[in-house]
C-alpha cells in the first residue's frame, strides 16, 4: 500500500523530481523496491535537504544527509547513467560541510 501510494504521490506532483520532505518519503521508500530507478534521484534530494534552511545550521544532520546521499550512490550500478553526476555532487557537498567544521 506505501508503495502505491509513493507512486501516485510521485505521478500527482506533475515534477520531474519531487522536493522536500515528501521527495524524502517518496524516494527512499521507492528506492527500497528499484533502487536503480529512484536511488540518483533520492541521493539529489538528500543533497538539496541537506542545505536547506531547517538543516544548515544542524551539522550533524546535514552530516547524516550527506552521508546517506553518498551510501545510495555508491550502491547505484556502474552503469546507472545518473551514478557519477550524484556521487560526484554528495561528495562535493560532504567535503564542503567538512571544510566548514574544520574551520
Amino acid at each position: 500500500d506505501m508503495v502505491l501510494r509513493a507512486r501516485v504521490m510521485l505521478l500527482g506532483a506533475n515534477r520531474r523530481v519531487v522536493r522536500g520532505v515528501e521527495g524524502l518519503w517518496i524516494y527512499r521508500l521507492l528506492t527500497q523496491v528499484e533502487p536503480e530507478v529512484y536511488g540518483s534521484k533520492l541521493a539529489y534530494v538528500l543533497v538539496e535537504a541537506s542545505a536547506s534552511p531547517p538543516v544548515r545550521e544542524l551539522p550533524g544532520q546535514r552530516l547524516a544527509l550527506l552521508d546517506e546521499a553518498v551510501a545510495v550512490a555508491t550502491a547505484l550500478g556502474a552503469a546507472n547513467p545518473y551514478r557519477a553526476k550524484v556521487l560526484a555532487r554528495a561528495l562535493a557537498a560532504r567535503r564542503e560541510l567538512d571544510g566548514r567544521q574544520a574551520t
